[in-house]
């Protein structure tokens, strides 16, 4: 198609929002690391053994170390097994990368309601009017990366511009635990400099094409014309034309489904008797009902996770049939799951307390009591991670 004859109407290089990029650094490998400290400074491969499969499967993620071998996201597993072979292989847990990327959420949502989430375990935030009212994105990017690591013991890299598109490079830019600011006078400059294939969007099949342009680097796609690049990529030349000059100007879009409220923390000094659980029971359960209430939600399920000292961790449930209606409705029930289930003798480490099955608030759900009876009208289910 004859693109040089169309005419497109040429975007203003719109500089007024502060935009973050959040990266988790290797997400599923470092929550298995989390939850097994024994793999600290081993490469894991989040994937099931080739020798269980066959040969067959495929890497989902790999920590730093197993990178450092050759291993990457969607590389065969038993490609990853010839080139690491002393690397520990563990099965992706996606339960509970999803508990935790649900955590992650709640954070970022004490900051701002315009969050739009990429997978588990990367999100845009627009920050430009945030709850806080703090006039730098800089610091709510630290802030974040802070109360992440204090509530979940992960780290993740920031990015921090004026778009969505200079964001996500910026959190790449220097990982782990990296903060990458590009402001609106550094744009160009900044992306000029940067190899083609770190341009977002940019997947193998384009890089083919720009190497046979002699396209190299941010700086020589600048140097390509829009009819030149519309007639190689189509529509996506006329995007990255944009992209190299600094120019997007695309919303973050929030996602308004949550799956799940909740709070946990963890405890530097290990908790050994009932009466020290009980009373952060309590105080987990007046956070998580707030966040239900700030969200206007109500939940049927009461998900309690505790983690003892040996770092064996638990998540108990019990679902009701009718909404859960106050804080102390929720503790009542998070109370009763620990006396069925939990042994402080054996030292607790972390607790956490949330709702799921969740609906919004309406006159009808509102109106239905919650029924009392301990046993009879819980349904009770339980996993172990």
């Amino acid at each position: 198609m004859d693109y040089g004859i169309l005419k497109f109407d040429e975007p203003d290089r719109d500089t007024s929002r502060k935009i973050i990029h959040i990266d988790m650094d290797a997400f599923y490998a470092s929550v298995e690391r989390r939850e097994d400290p024994s793999l600290e400074g081993k490469p894991v491969v989040i994937a099931r053994h080739p020798k269980d499969t066959e040969g067959r499967g495929v890497v989902t993620t790999a920590s730093y170390e197993a990178r450092q071998f050759g291993i990457h996201s969607a590389m065969s597993a038993a490609k990853a097994y010839e080139l690491c072979p002393t690397a520990v292989f563990i099965p992706p847990n996606f339960t509970l990368y999803r508990q935790i990327s649900a955590q992650i959420h709640d954070i970022f949502e004490q900051y701002t309601d315009l969050v739009q989430p990429l997978s588990l375990d990367e999100a845009y935030l627009d920050v430009t009017d945030n709850k806080y009212n703090l006039p730098s994105a800089t610091i709510i990017a630290r802030q974040l990366q802070q109360k992440i690591y204090d509530q979940t013991k992960l780290t993740c890299s920031a990015g921090v511009s004026y778009n969505k598109f200079i964001a996500k490079i910026a959190s790449d830019y220097q990982k782990p635990s990296g903060l990458t600011v590009v402001p609106p006078e550094l744009a160009e400059c900044f992306l000029m400099k940067l190899p083609i294939e770190k341009f977002f969007g940019v997947g193998e099949k384009t890089l083919e094409k720009m190497h046979t342009l002699d396209i190299y680097t941010g700086e020589d796609l600048y140097q390509q014309s829009l009819d030149d690049l519309m007639q190689v990529f189509g529509k996506m030349g006329y995007s990255l034309y944009h992209k190299v000059r600094g120019i997007d100007n695309s919303p973050v879009v929030a996602d308004r489904t949550r799956k799940s409220v909740g709070k946990e923390s963890t405890y530097a000094h290990m908790m050994t008797h009932d009466d020290e659980v009980i009373q952060q029971l309590r105080r987990l359960s007046q956070q998580t009902f707030a966040s239900l209430e700030k969200h206007h939600l109500h939940g049927k399920t009461v998900v309690l996770k505790y983690r003892y000292s040996n770092f064996s961790t638990h998540t108990k449930r019990k679902t009701l049939f009718n909404y859960i209606h106050s804080a102390q409705d929720l503790f009542n029930i998070a109370s009763d799951i620990w006396y069925e289930e939990g042994e402080a003798e054996r030292g607790i480490r972390l607790l956490g307390v949330t709702v799921t099955n969740l609906n919004k608030m309406s006159y009808e759900n509102m109106a239905l009591p919650l029924h009392h009876s301990k046993r009879g009208d819980l349904r009770n289910n339980d996993d172990k991670t």
